[in-house]
């Protein structure tokens, strides 16, 4: 098994486009009006088969309502660039306890990168390979199975919450970044100031741990007020930002299984960030994640899976 991590280049926002995945699983109700709009956005703009991944045996979990697991990728993608999968995340589904787990991957970890046969940084099996090699290197660094992923171009996210109109979480530190004074407590934002109560990490005692637990609270935010849009313009609205920022192996006949089947996995979100150590090989920063860290989060997928 193997490992890696780097030290943040830039802090543009690198949250998974779980929100994406959650919002349709948490949504939970198809508007008539917007049923053909989605439908097709879904099918022709979004849908990106992958070969690393077996549909045929993935259709038959989704068919008898079992765990899934679902890579999550957050891209910062430019125009004539692919970009690098800075966010990832494990989200399994077990909709027997109605239970979500979320697992985040450093984008540093040092690992195989399948198809290239060589150590690097996890996030760069992206750059390599696309969604297809991130889904293998994945795979064999956690010894794991994958049955899904979901990937947004973490450019659009703003205006994901834009569309929703805000989103409120309960801000645990209190900072100002020259343009938004964040307190601590309940607080309420649009998708700009989103974006820097993610990007900050300097101001955190924790650093980049403390900005991914930022990331799930903003997530958790999406989620909860995904569930309760209810306005046919605000979810054609939505539909439309997905569906220039974000593609998966998910058809929409497979959204709508995952709405009835797999909707009450919300109910109960748990995550869990890996951890590892720091260290820089020939100049460059990775983060080693031990034999047992793997192994212990490879347990836990596993037992969401049994």
């Amino acid at each position: 098994m193997k490992r890696s991590e780097r030290k943040p280049k830039k802090l543009w926002f690198k949250v998974p486009l779980a929100i994406v995945l959650i919002i349709l699983v948490g949504v939970g109700v198809y508007v008539y009006s917007i049923y053909d709009n989605a439908k097709d956005t879904v099918n022709e703009k979004m849908h990106e088969p992958v070969k690393s991944i077996d549909h045929t045996l993935t259709a038959k979990k989704m068919k008898a309502t079992k765990p899934l697991n679902i890579l999550l990728l957050g891209v910062d993608a430019r125009a004539n660039d692919r970009g690098r999968s800075d966010a990832l995340m494990v989200m399994s589904l077990d909709p027997e306890n109605n239970k979500m787990q979320i697992v985040s991957i450093p984008r540093d970890t040092r690992t195989m990168i399948v198809g290239k046969g060589f150590n690097d940084k996890i996030n760069h099996a992206y750059a390599y390979g696309g969604a297809d090699m991130s889904v293998a290197t994945v795979e064999n660094f956690l010894d794991i199975e994958l049955d899904y992923f979901v990937r947004m171009n973490m450019q659009g996210l703003d205006a994901l919450v834009d569309q929703l109109g805000t989103i409120t979480i309960d801000n645990k530190i209190a900072w100002q970044d020259g343009k938004y004074n964040f307190t601590k407590g309940p607080t309420t934002m649009d998708g700009d100031k989103t974006m820097h109560f993610v990007q900050m990490r300097k101001q955190d005692p924790a650093g980049d741990f403390g900005r991914t637990a930022r990331q799930r609270q903003v997530i958790q935010g999406i989620v909860n007020k995904g569930a309760s849009v209810a306005s046919v313009s605000k979810i054609n609205g939505v539909i439309d930002v997905l569906g220039n920022n974000m593609t998966t192996n998910l058809d929409f006949d497979d959204m709508k299984k995952l709405l009835s089947g797999y909707k009450g996995t919300r109910e109960n979100v748990v995550s869990y960030m890996m951890k590892g150590n720091g260290t820089t090989i020939d100049g460059t920063y990775y983060l080693q994640v031990p034999d047992s860290e793997v192994e212990k989060v490879h347990g836990m997928i596993a037992e969401v899976k049994s």
